[in-house]
């Protein structure tokens, strides 16, 4: 069995949530990606990860920039989903800029058929003995007047000793598709977290996130192995140069 197969239903492991202290416009290189990937676009929206090898390449930001981007062009909308659930960096970072990107309005519900990509355990149960649906736990926030999407896990909804599993092959992916133009979704790095290659049959392609001032090879090349090793398609590289100079994009979506 492979190693990414033995891990697709993993404890949530704390991440890359500190990669966003500096504010990088990345507006001109991600509007070109967005035409392109909307260009190629078919009837049902495209589910899209970032991941980096390490903590700390600016994923996170790569991420959101991407997601905003997508979203000036969407029809339906885009959605920005954080698999280290347990940060809730995105919808943070997005709440502290109400310039940038507009206030968040008030929270629905972040599954359009009820289905989920994660498990709480143990569950939880209400006064009258009955479970609550892991769903109740992810809600969604518009961002500002556009057609963006974050989502937030109700961390202070867990009780003393609940832990958050991801799940491999939901149909929440799926129902996203067909609600959405693009899923955008922002993984933890692969130091700290096994989320990316473990997810990564459920995603349409995963794209690496790499510092150009400092790429560590052996680790990117490692994290590109996981990935098609556990049947992700690995569709490119974006090297970040984590200051406000024109990123690089290479193969993207190619």
């Amino acid at each position: 069995m492979s190693r990414a197969a033995k891990r697709a239903a993993m404890p949530y492991a704390p991440g890359d949530v500190a990669d966003d202290s500096t504010l990088v416009d990345l507006s001109a290189e991600m509007a070109a990606l967005a035409d392109r990937l909307l260009r190629a676009g078919t009837e049902h929206g495209r589910v899209i990860q970032f991941v980096a090898a390490s903590a700390g390449e600016g994923t996170s930001t790569v991420a959101r920039e991407f997601a905003r981007a997508l979203a000036a062009r969407a029809v339906k909308g885009v959605w920005l989903v954080e698999l280290d659930v347990l940060a809730g960096a995105q919808a943070a970072a997005l709440a502290a800029a109400p310039a940038r990107f507009g206030p968040l309005g008030p929270p629905v519900r972040a599954t359009p058929d009820g289905s989920i990509f994660f498990a709480v355990r143990p569950p939880t149960r209400n006064s009258r003995g009955e479970l609550w649906a892991d769903a109740s736990y992810l809600e969604a926030r518009q961002v500002g007047r556009g057609r963006l999407w974050v989502t937030r896990f109700r961390r202070e909804a867990l009780t003393a000793g609940q832990r958050v599993e991801l799940l491999r092959g939901s149909p929440y992916w799926d129902a996203l598709r067909g609600a959405a133009d693009a899923v955008v979704v922002d993984a933890p790095s692969a130091e700290v977290s096994s989320a990316a290659a473990a997810l990564a049959p459920d995603m349409d392609s995963t794209v690496l996130v790499v510092n150009a001032e400092g790429p560590r090879r052996e680790a990117v090349a490692r994290l590109r192995d996981d990935l098609s090793e556990a049947g992700g398609r690995c569709s490119g590289v974006f090297l970040n140069r984590m200051r406000p100079e024109p990123a690089l994009v290479r193969r993207l979506f190619g």
